[in-house]
């Protein structure tokens, strides 16, 4: 979250099961914070993202569910440091791999790991989450040295990064928010990478014109994949790797049965909860 704006948090009533789902649902309407309870979900976004039109996607989207759920509440939040927040609750993880800390919980790294240093401005792209840690998972099966990475919605960085530590040669990394511009160029620098790492505000339009990649991460969600997919795929060099998630299990089958992911091979797939991870090649 950026320190500078005003924000909103929206408080819906809904069982633990099914937060995931309207997680998936709220980031397509840029929302870009929540904390999960027990039957409660707080959705925090910039008040100026947030309209009417906004308002009744989610209404409607309660009112249809058949499990019990409601949109409960709406409170302001005056600019503060979220970082401050978030610092209460990340604390360093294992995922695969990689060891996954921010710089203010210094600890040692656990032999045979790659240290992730990752100080985040909001909580996505931490690790923490199913998506995160699932592309973390499948990244040494894409990475063997030497390759060329992009980063399609880098956030704060952490997998163009987590590439570079297992061997790839240069990654692009491009977001259409400032704030992720700003982060993962801090977090290049923390895991002195910023030399072979390139980052960029915008979106497909920053990619140097005619360049194509060994391997494209795309962790982003459904909708933004099914609308890119030309672009996606089209950026993948004929023999390489495409990396994607931000996908619950219900949207797989709408993934494989689009034509531009279609054309490639699914050669793997990871899942935690509902969460899904897909891998692809391009002969």
């Amino acid at each position: 979250m950026q320190t500078d704006q005003v924000y909103l948090e929206i408080s819906i009533k809904i069982p633990a099961d099914y937060q995931e789902i309207l997680i998936s649902e709220l980031l397509d309407l840029d929302f870009d914070g929540f904390d999960q309870q027990d039957d409660l979900l707080l959705a925090y976004i910039p008040q100026s993202r947030y309209n009417d039109v906004s308002r009744e996607v989610i209404e409607s989207w309660v009112a249809v569910q058949s499990f019990e759920c409601a949109l409960v509440g709406e409170k302001v939040y005056e600019p503060q440091n979220w970082n401050e927040t978030w610092e209460k609750t990340i604390q360093p993880m294992t995922v695969g791999e990689f060891y996954v800390r921010p710089t203010w919980t210094p600890v040692e790294t656990p032999d045979g790991l790659h240290l992730l240093e990752i100080d985040p401005k909001m909580a996505f792209g931490t690790g923490y989450h199913e998506t995160t840690r699932s592309m973390l998972r499948m990244l040494p099966k894409a990475v063997k040295g030497g390759e060329t990475v992009l980063d399609v919605g880098t956030g704060t960085g952490i997998l163009a990064i987590a590439a570079l530590k297992l061997g790839a040669k240069y990654a692009f990394g491009f977001d259409i928010d400032e704030w992720s511009y700003v982060n993962a160029t801090e977090n290049a620098l923390l895991n002195n990478v910023s030399q072979i790492l390139e980052v960029k505000e915008g979106s497909f339009d920053v990619i140097p014109e005619n360049q194509g990649f060994d391997i494209v991460l795309a962790n982003v969600n459904r909708n933004m994949l099914l609308e890119t997919a030309s672009q996606i795929t089209a950026l993948v060099k004929d023999g390489g790797v495409l990396l994607l998630s931000g996908l619950l299990d219900v949207d797989e089958q709408d993934i494989l049965a689009e034509k531009h992911y279609a054309a490639l091979t699914l050669t793997d797939r990871l899942q935690e909860n509902e969460w899904i991870c897909l891998k692809f090649t391009k002969s």
